[in-house]
């Protein structure tokens, strides 16, 4: 007897998305949408004259939900016709018998895949959007925290002028603002396709009403309005454009780029030992070396970030190589690529929500390294310091090279700390400022605006961004998911 362990599941499914989103493109939600446009489109049809029962639409109405039998009767009927579409009209009438004659009618099998689809790129999108209000949201208030905390800036990843930690984490929060707009933007422009027939045309729904083209027209927005859409494209083939995948998948291969951005960022500050993602009590780093706290989850955002920044590829072939009215090679790769990017973009939801949820900063290591590097930056403070004081600029400036350079040599050749203070204290040309020294390497006063920048960023661009979610955000699990 097999088991489910000896049959391969995608890593997304079985380790890193959500049930929520697992559900969306399970196989009963999707025939049970194929059903629910199915009685959609039969309500419409009834309202506008055609000769449907009320038992018929009652019989469809109390058996939308696919029961885990009829799976077994689509099977076997879709082995024997080799169609999928046909054989859920088959299994959807032996449960709904007064309704088998008139169930997709006038239909092309697009009708029910295309809109599911698009109801399926809406809804998900509507699942992703709050989760990433979410993180923004947490990383706002990290920002706010720690605006004030100068640390290293990092140019060519050598040490820059100061930053602060809430400064950099903006940076974060605004390209995730960019994909915040980028999703809702593909979710809003999505529209339905509808009631269209075999090449869009509706030339078997005009023969249905006899010609009458204000009932076809009718018929359109009353199934596009059952199924929650605010307007359905006038213009399509046999499918809608698989332009609108790309458009979607652009939006989340988008996202994608930002996880591994941020994940390589939140990396390189775990190796630095300035800031680290949750770590929880008996969680184990490595097998072998039992000291270390290794950032598996970032590491795991930027694969999957990585992966989902891949995806776009497919829906641009797939768009690209259409023939006319359609072809039937986009049909495999969109059942395969199309979940992947909401179960992928999903788990990196997961992920940031779990990582900004419990940051941990370390204070004095970041201090630490600021003063180790600050007395070179300091040096032109020291120079106008000296200026203000009758000095020369240039016997200032050669007096601090001269300095700076054997306090290079001393951190380089031999391993030890930044001395360069010591030797301008040690140095009597330096004498008139010496009273002055702490305050010009006091390391707030040169992290610029960055605090103000913190402020006025998350009180305006952020606050105005999460306005529309400010609901969900209150009633949002405090404690983030064990990822």
């Amino acid at each position: 007897m097999s088991s489910s362990n000896d049959v391969y599941q995608t890593p997304l499914n079985s380790r890193y998305a959500s049930d929520e989103m697992k559900y969306l493109f399970s196989p009963r939600n999707r025939f049970s949408t194929w059903r629910s446009l199915w009685l959609w489109l039969a309500e419409a049809e009834k309202e506008l004259g055609l000769p449907i029962t009320a038992e018929a639409i009652e019989q469809m109405r109390k058996n939308t939900i696919i029961k885990d039998e009829e799976f077994k009767v689509a099977a076997e009927e879709e082995k024997r016709r080799r169609h999928d579409v046909m054989a859920h009209v088959h299994a959807y009438g032996q449960v709904a018998p007064a309704a088998a004659g008139i169930i997709h009618w006038g239909a092309t099998s697009c009708y029910c895949t295309d809109n599911a689809d698009l109801i399926f790129l809406r809804d998900g999108l509507n699942i992703l959007i709050p989760k990433l209000a979410v993180v923004i949201d947490k990383l706002s208030a990290f920002a706010k925290q720690y605006k004030d905390l100068p640390c290293l800036g990092f140019t060519h990843g050598q040490p820059a002028q100061l930053v602060t930690v809430g400064k950099r984490a903006c940076l974060w929060i605004q390209d995730l603002l960019m994909d915040l707009r980028n999703l809702e933007r593909a979710r809003d422009d999505l529209r339905f396709r509808g009631v269209k027939g075999t090449t869009g045309t509706q030339a078997s729904f005009l023969q249905i009403f006899n010609g009458d083209h204000s009932k076809v027209e009718k018929l359109d927005e009353l199934v596009t309005a059952k199924a929650g859409f605010d307007s359905a494209f006038i213009i399509s083939s046999q499918t809608y454009s698989r332009k609108i995948d790309v458009d979607v998948a652009n939006a989340l291969g988008s996202f994608g780029s930002t996880c591994e951005r941020i994940g390589i960022d939140i990396r390189h500050l775990a190796m630095l030992k300035e800031v680290e993602e949750p770590f929880e009590k008996d969680q184990i780093g490595s097998s072998a070396m039992a000291y270390k706290r290794n950032p598996m989850r970032s590491e795991r955002l930027c694969s999957l970030g990585r992966h989902l920044q891949n995806l776009p590829k497919d829906a641009l072939d797939t768009y690209s190589a259409q023939w006319f009215e359609r072809s039937l090679d986009d049909s495999a790769i969109r059942r395969i690529s199309l979940p992947e990017l909401y179960l992928c973009a999903d788990a990196c939801l997961i992920l940031l929500n779990n990582v900004t949820s419990g940051f941990v900063v370390y204070p004095e290591v970041i201090k630490r390294r600021v003063n180790d590097e600050l007395p070179f930056m300091a040096t032109e403070n020291v120079i106008m310091a000296c200026v203000k004081k009758g000095l020369s600029r240039q016997d200032a400036h050669e007096e601090i090279r001269v300095l700076s350079h054997q306090a290079s040599d001393n951190v380089k050749k031999h391993g030890k700390n930044n001395d360069l203070l010591d030797r301008i204290r040690r140095t009597a040309f330096f004498e008139p400022i010496l009273g002055e020294l702490d305050a010009l390497l006091d390391p707030s006063t040169f992290v610029g605006r960055a605090p103000q920048q913190v402020e006025k960023f998350t009180s305006t661009e952020v606050k105005k961004a999460l306005e529309p979610y400010a609901t969900h955000l209150a009633t949002a699990e405090t404690s983030a998911l064990h990822v």
